[in-house]
C-alpha cells in the first residue's frame, strides 16, 4: 500500500525547509506551525524573486517557527524574529515572480538589513498577503482553476520515494555520490508506488484530501545544492538528462509533478496515512 512519508513546507521561498508530521492542506499549499508553504519571499530591491539559483547560501537560511512567532537562523547571525500576527500596518511592495506580479507586504528594513548580510548583496523580505489570490495556469489543469503563494508554479510538489532510489542508483553506477531527498524540495513524498509513477497518476486520495498531478517539475541546477552546506556541487541533471528529457516539456529534465488539490481542502494530513492512486488513461 502507498503511504505519505514526509510533509514539508518552505516558509521563506528557497530557504531551508520544514518536516511535520501533520499539516493542513489549502488550495494555496501547506499550512503547519501557524505558517503556509512559501508565505515569505526575498527579492531585489526592484522586487525580482530571489533563489538558491543564484544565492545558494539561502540553503542555511532556516526558518523556524517558535510560538506566535517565526525565527530565522543563518550562520553567524543573531536570529531574526519576524512576527506571525498580521501587520495592518506593512507597506505595499509590488514583487515579480516568473511572470506573476502580485502585491506582497514588506517586512520592514531590519529584515532587509539582515538577510542582505547574510545574502551579501541587497535584498528585501516580503510576506505574501493575505488578501491576494495568485491563480496558478490552467493550461496544464484542464481548466480546473487554483492557486498558490509565492511557489514557482503550482501549490504541492510530490515525488515518489522510488524515483529518487531509482535516480540514486544510476548515480553510484556512474561513480557519483547519491543525494538526500531535500535537494528537490518536495511538499509531499510517497512510498509504494514504482520510479517515477506519479508521472502518469490521474489523483491520489490521501484521507479526505483528493490531490491532482498536473505538470511535470522542470528541473533547475537548484539540484547541486548541498542543502547542509549550501555549496554547489556535481549537477544530476546530466545522468537525469539519459532518462527523464520529457518532451511534453520541450525536452526539459523532468523529476517530479507539480500538483493541485481538487478536494478536501481544510482537511488534515498525517505521515504514515495510506492512500489511493488512479492511473491517468
Amino acid at each position: 500500500m502507498a503511504t505519505l512519508t514526509h510533509l514539508l513546507l518552505y516558509p521563506i521561498k528557497s530557504c531551508a525547509g520544514i518536516a511535520v508530521r501533520s499539516a493542513t492542506v489549502l488550495e494555496s499549499g501547506l499550512f503547519a506551525l501557524g505558517v503556509h508553504d512559501r508565505e515569505w519571499m526575498l527579492v531585489t530591491e526592484d522586487g525580482q524573486f530571489l533563489t538558491q539559483r543564484e544565492h545558494p547560501r539561502m540553503a542555511l537560511v532556516r526558518p523556524l517557527p517558535d510560538g506566535d512567532r517565526l525565527r530565522v537562523h543563518a550562520p553567524g547571525m543573531d536570529p531574526l524574529v519576524l512576527p506571525l500576527a498580521w501587520d495592518e500596518s506593512a507597506p505595499t511592495r509590488t514583487v515579480k515572480i516568473w511572470d506573476d506580479t502580485v502585491d506582497a507586504a514588506d517586512c520592514g528594513d531590519a529584515a532587509a538589513d539582515w538577510f542582505s548580510n547574510v545574502l551579501t548583496t541587497p535584498c528585501r523580505l516580503v510576506r505574501f498577503h493575505r488578501d491576494v489570490v495568485r491563480p496558478t495556469s490552467t493550461k496544464w489543469t484542464n481548466g480546473v482553476e487554483a492557486q498558490t503563494r509565492f511557489a514557482d508554479g503550482y501549490p504541492l510538489l510530490l515525488i515518489g520515494q522510488a524515483s529518487l532510489d531509482d535516480l540514486n542508483a544510476r548515480l553510484v553506477a556512474a561513480g557519483r555520490h547519491t543525494l538526500q531527498m531535500d535537494r528537490f524540495r518536495p511538499n509531499l513524498v510517497v512510498d509504494g508506488i514504482d520510479a517515477c509513477e506519479e508521472d502518469f497518476l490521474a489523483t491520489l486520495t490521501i484521507g479526505d484530501v483528493e490531490i491532482r498531478p498536473v505538470k511535470p517539475c522542470a528541473r533547475c541546477p537548484i539540484p547541486s545544492v548541498d542543502q547542509a552546506t549550501g555549496i554547489p556541487g556535481p549537477d544530476p541533471l546530466d545522468i537525469l538528462q539519459t532518462y527523464r528529457a520529457n518532451p511534453r516539456m520541450e525536452g526539459a529534465v523532468c523529476l517530479g509533478m507539480n500538483c493541485i488539490v481538487t478536494a478536501g481542502a481544510g482537511n488534515e494530513l498525517h505521515l504514515g496515512q495510506e492512500l489511493t492512486t488512479e492511473i491517468a488513461f
